[in-house]
């Protein structure tokens, strides 16, 4: 889309479009690894400003990409790179300390392999399946990013209070995970709509209901006490719920 007044050849514009979403993504990656590893950031901090920035960075380039039908399949490269990679360090064939940095809570590679990868995986799934002209895979991603990235910032910082079911969780950060699973999910939907990637376009006020009430649904979920698997149950039920109400 963006690309079509300077690329005609949609392979080009499409393999263009690729590098240069990878090349985005792998420097955010690697900013948050050195600034992880250099101590200027907490380690669980940079673990979800990598959870919250990664994926809006990568969910705005797919209108980088043309109308052709590769295009999914270009751009779902670089989240299958990313995750091959976490998969690679999690396995510790790949020796790489500032990842493990950022991305672990206790310096353990074998971490990599629960959370970050199922991270990448969830968004392989999304750009395969749903793609930018629906509304589904770009809430369910943005859920997982805004949401739940959000939840365990301020969870992390103003969190006392603890849900009776789940004494790793906390009111703050359940309010964190809705509010801020709405703004970034609507937000995108609100965007995407604009461009004209919806046909046909959205009832915002239809979907803003839509959207709080699957937002809320996700922060039950949320807040379940299964760890580690946040990143694929949230997402399903995003994804479940959209199909009905979006």
């Amino acid at each position: 889309m963006w690309l079509s007044p300077f690329l005609s050849n949609t392979l080009s514009r499409d393999i263009f479009a690729s590098l240069a979403t990878l090349i985005l993504a792998l420097s955010w990656l690697r900013i948050m690894d050195a600034l992880a590893l250099g101590g200027l950031i907490e380690q669980t901090l940079s673990r979800k400003l990598i959870h919250i920035g990664t994926g809006p960075m990568f969910v705005l380039c797919w209108n980088l990409f043309s109308d052709s039908p590769q295009a999914r399949f270009l751009a779902v490269l670089t989240p299958l790179i990313i995750t091959l990679q976490f998969f690679a360090v999690g396995l510790e064939l790949i020796q790489d300390p500032a990842a493990v940095q950022a991305m672990t809570r206790h310096n353990d590679p074998r971490e990599i392999l629960r959370g970050p990868v199922y991270y990448g995986l969830v968004f392989v799934m999304c750009t395969l399946v749903f793609w930018r002209s629906s509304p589904i895979g770009i809430l369910a991603l943005m859920l997982m990013c805004g949401g739940d990235g959000l939840a365990d910032i301020v969870g992390r910082r103003l969190g006392k209070h603890k849900l009776p079911f789940n004494p790793n969780k906390s009111w703050a950060g359940s309010a964190a995970m809705l509010c801020g699973g709405f703004i970034f999910g609507f937000g995108f939907l609100v965007l995407f709509n604009a461009f004209g990637n919806f046909q046909p376009s959205l009832n915002l006020p239809a979907t803003a209901a839509a959207v709080g009430a699957i937002a809320l649904a996700a922060t039950v979920v949320e807040a379940l006490p299964f760890r580690d698997i946040d990143n694929l149950t949230l997402t399903g039920v995003a994804v479940v719920l959209g199909l009905t109400l979006l």
